[in-house]
Parts: structure tokens; sequence; C-alpha cells
């Protein structure tokens, strides 16, 4: 929604400052120029992606849209989840979330949490991680070297889109200038014509430089910039299953495990130790209620 709303600010500002200075808004209105400047850049982006990136692009933006699910409810609800879940693998054994880890959407702990099983990636970095656990013979090292590696070429994969977009808006001013030479080569072919035609051809040149520096500097780029906060964020919420995780591997009890994991979640969607408490304990009162 912020993302929207940026938008139209830019637009709005630049379109606005144009008019206060008594500017025909119809003189912008140059579609050979934004087809020239549109149309090569997409063209780039196929020439130099295959379509995995591609649609990854287009996840990526519609993420950008939708907005951040990182937030401080997402984060308190996976503590609440992994707790749950720990203090089942304390209690009953590693063996007892075998087919919880195996079938993820059937597990009775897992599918009370559909933002985590809708998140395919983090679903499968705990069930994996939790599986290896259960085959046994892991140390807890090693099994943080398999994490590491994972979260590494998750998040090599997840900015791949995010580089290919920020080289998108990179060409998009020197695609402007294309624009601009081949509407000075039309002004070039109607000299000794009337002056209006001359002006008209001279602003449309113009119009195709602006343009590849609006779209660049004011819509693609900061869309790139976006998305590779976004991936950031899951990679910070994965580092947060990671010290969780790892700390109970080692021996942490549930609760010392889930408090390490709050203490890694970045400072602005961290949920206070009395917040978390809360949350999990609640959740545990109200689980052992049911089952009763």
């Amino acid at each position: 929604m912020f993302a929207i709303i940026g938008i139209l600010v830019v637009f709005g500002a630049v379109i606005g400052g144009f008019l206060m200075e008594k500017g025909q808004i119809a003189v912008l209105v140059q579609p050979a120029e934004l087809l020239i400047i549109a149309g090569a850049a997409t063209g780039t982006l196929l020439v130099a992606n295959p379509l995995r990136v591609l649609q990854a692009i287009v996840k990526g933006l519609t993420g950008v849209i939708k907005g951040s699910p990182f937030t401080k409810a997402r984060y308190l609800s996976t503590l609440k989840m992994m707790y749950q879940f720990l203090n089942k693998v304390r209690k009953e054994g590693l063996l007892a979330v075998e087919m919880d880890v195996e079938k993820p959407k059937e597990s009775a702990i897992f599918k009370n949490f559909p933002d985590f099983l809708a998140d395919h990636h983090a679903m499968e970095f705990v069930c994996d991680t939790l599986r290896t656990a259960i085959t046994g013979g892991v140390e807890p090292f090693d099994m943080d070297q398999m994490m590491e590696l994972d979260m590494e070429v998750h998040h090599q994969g997840a900015v791949l889109p995010v580089d290919s977009l920020t080289t998108m808006a990179d060409s998009l001013p020197g695609l402007g200038i294309v624009a601009a030479v081949l509407g000075v080569v039309i002004t070039m072919g109607a000299l000794g014509g009337p002056p209006e035609e001359i002006g008209k051809h001279v602003a449309a040149a113009l119009v195709g430089t602006f343009l590849g520096i609006l779209l660049c500097y004011g819509l693609v780029g900061p869309l790139a910039a976006n998305m590779r906060k976004s991936a950031d964020d899951h990679n910070d919420y994965l580092h947060v299953l990671r010290v969780l995780l790892l700390a109970f591997l080692k021996g942490a009890a549930p609760m010392i495990a889930i408090e390490l994991g709050r203490r890694a979640i970045p400072a602005h969607a961290r949920p206070s130790f009395d917040e978390m408490e809360k949350g999990c304990k609640g959740h545990a009162a109200g689980a052992q209620a049911a089952a009763a």
C-alpha cells in the first residue's frame, strides 16, 4: 500500500510542479517515446533473464504492493508455534514429531498457523532441519552449518530478481537518450518546415530523456530497492528460526530457545518478553484445556 502511495506522490509532485510552471500536460503525452523506452527495457529484461527469474520479478512486485508480512504479529505467531512444537519434542521425544515434519500440512500443530504453511521455504527450512535431527548422528555445529548454507542459497536466489530489476532501472536513462536521439533525427528531417512542427519534435525528443530518468529514479529503482528489503526481511525471519532451533538442539529448554529467537528478531518487529511469554503460555494453556 505504501509503495502505491509513494509512486503516486512521485508522479503527482513531478506533474504538479510542471503544471505550476504553466506547462501543457499534453506535451508530456508521447506514446512513441514511451513505447521505445518501456519496450526496449522490457526486451533487455527478457534477453538477460531466464523464465524463473522473470516469474520471481512478477512475484516480488506483487509482494511490494502487499507489503512485508514479517510484522510483530507474524513473529509472535511463529514463536507461539515453535514453543508448542518444542514442548512436544521435550515431553515426547523427537520421534513423536516425525509425522509433523514429514507431512506438515497435516500436522495438528502447523495447520493452526496458515501463514507459516504458506511460506514454503520457511516450512521446508524447519522441517528439513528437524528431519535431519531425527535421523541422529549430526552435531549441533554441523546442523548450524546446514542451516546457514540453506539460508545463503535461498538469499542468493531471492536477490537475483532484484539485481535484474536494478539493471533494468540503470538502463532506462540510456534508453531515454536513445529515444531522444531518434527524436532529434526526426527533427532534423523536419528542418525547413513550420516552426511549430519542429518545436513538437524537439519537445518529443526531450520528453524521451525525461521519461527515462523519471522511470529509473522514480519507479523501477525504488521498486527494486523495496524488493531487496523484502528479501532481507525473509532472511531475517529464517535467521530467527535458525537461532531458536539451534539453541534447542544444543539442549536449551523450549522457553529459553524461544527467548533467544525473540532477541534475534529485528528491533522494529520484536515483541516484548511479556508479549512473548503471555502468548506462548496462553497458547499452551489453551492447548491443554482443549486436550482435556
